[in-house]
């Protein structure tokens, strides 16, 4: 499934996307984030499973577009840190 956190406007679609059928909650993308966006927390999409999935912290969910807004200028979008540093490839941007 995948996970979309962050939000859409007028501006278009500031998401960052979550695969958590890839996403094995090994929390490698947190510590590289420079806003510290993202967290390991309890894989809410599937209740019953007893594993770990990266997720966007609250706070960061409705300004996700200027949280990220330091990393996104300079960089390609598939060399985004976060993305960089997911083993299994479970993290995207959409915009």
């Amino acid at each position: 499934m995948i996970a979309n956190f962050g939000y859409k406007d007028g501006s278009g679609d500031y998401f960052i996307s979550i695969d958590t059928d890839k996403c094995n909650g090994c929390g490698d993308c947190v510590p590289v984030c420079p806003a510290g966006v993202l967290e390991v927390r309890d894989n809410e999409f599937d209740p019953l499973a007893d594993d770990k999935m990266a997720a966007v912290k609250e706070e960061h969910r409705k300004k996700i577009k200027y949280s990220c807004a330091q990393c996104k200028p300079e960089m390609n979008m598939k060399n985004l840190p976060c993305i960089m540093a997911c083993p299994p490839d479970a993290i995207a941007h959409s915009w």
